[in-house]
């Protein structure tokens, strides 16, 4: 969904962005392999190829805040090849419906399914693509999170060699019976996420961060016909939102808080693991100090000093992390050296994660 957020401070597309308080509970992104496969991937919403059968499915997602459990169940598997990023989402529903058909209209009007990739781990420049039960399609380019202002959307930017089937076990619109589940294969190809014609950007044996959300609305019958409810205002009751790795608060874009998947090169049968590295176990502290330091600015338009920000101690797998607080001409920079592997990873004032 665009913004994922409930209460209008800022409207962007017609669609309300706002603030959130990030949740207490501490989020710990999941994690997913996906394997490398030699098999020709027909993408016809069936999924009957070997590797497809041998994938695991993600853990069942959550609501988005990660702390109920949803009404429905989705998973998803995942695999990959030198071409294509493949993504197949199960998604259970007694009532299967939709009614947008046109590209690009805001599709989580609808029931959908939704991709988030980050492939470079900086939060900026990420995609998203949103696909409903009729296999309508609404892709876009973000350069920076909404909480960013200065951020730019390209609505028009499109998947140009995108590949998405559906098979529905069920009947679309029909309110005479009850479904069971729509299952969505999707083919994104690499070489649409270039930054560069020649860029070599197939993650072998690297992780990109990825999130999956799903987007539920309660539901109307008049005539035979499907329409998100509305309440005794008049107005649509809230969706549902739910996630393979939550974001702790009701916003998909933070890509910080996203899940980590690895493209290995191994075949499915390996079984291999991931774990995610020391390094960004820091990176996510630099990222509540960034919050914390964005809430102060917000409510008395001044930053917080480094005596301030620094005041508690930050420790990571048992070692003490320092960071410092650097202010320059046009914001500020959070710097620390990592004690694990000697890299300098720096966070700017727009969020924006790089290392050295």
């Amino acid at each position: 969904m665009l913004s994922k957020l409930k209460y209008v401070s800022i409207v962007f597309c017609g669609v309300s962005i706002m603030s959130c308080a990030q949740s207490k509970k501490e989020i710990i992104p999941e994690t997913y392999v996906a394997h490398k496969t030699s098999e020709t991937i027909v993408i016809d919403g069936k999924a009957n190829e070997a590797d497809w059968k041998k994938a695991k499915w993600t853990n069942n997602f959550i609501d988005i805040e990660g702390v109920k459990i949803p009404k429905y169940q989705t998973n998803v598997k995942m695999l990959w090849n030198e071409n294509y990023y493949y993504i197949l989402a199960e998604i259970k529903e007694p009532h299967i419906w939709a009614d947008i058909t046109k590209r690009d209209e805001v599709i989580f009007y609808n029931n959908d399914f939704e991709v988030f990739i980050e492939p470079d781990g900086d939060t900026h420049n990420y995609y998203e693509l949103e696909i409903n039960a009729l296999n309508t399609a609404w892709d876009l380019f973000i350069s920076k999170p909404y909480r960013e202002l200065d951020g730019v959307v390209l609505n028009d930017w499109n998947y140009t060699n995108l590949k998405s089937a559906i098979s529905i076990n069920g009947t679309l619109n029909n309110s005479n019976d009850i479904d069971k589940s729509w299952t969505l294969e999707i083919a994104i190809p690499f070489k649409d996420l270039r930054t560069a014609y020649k860029q070599k950007n197939v993650p072998r044996d690297k992780f990109w961060r990825v999130n999956f959300s799903r987007v539920n609305w309660d539901y109307d019958i008049k005539e035979g016909k499907y329409s998100r409810k509305k309440g005794k205002d008049g107005k649509y009751l809230h969706e549902y939102n739910w996630v393979w790795s939550p974001t702790g608060v009701i916003n998909m874009h933070l890509p910080e808080n996203w899940g980590y998947v690895y493209f290995s090169s191994k075949n499915v049968e390996s079984n291999e693991s991931f774990t995610i590295s020391k390094d960004d176990k820091i990176k996510w502290e630099l990222y509540k100090l960034y919050r914390k330091q964005k809430k102060h600015f917000k409510k008395n338009n001044s930053w917080l000093s480094a005596y301030e920000l620094l005041s508690t101690a930050i420790i990571v797998d048992g070692k003490t992390i320092t960071p410092e607080l650097k202010f320059h001409d046009t914001g500020w920079n959070l710097i620390v050296k990592s004690p694990f592997t000697k890299k300098t990873l720096f966070l700017k004032e727009d969020g924006k994660f790089f290392t050295n």
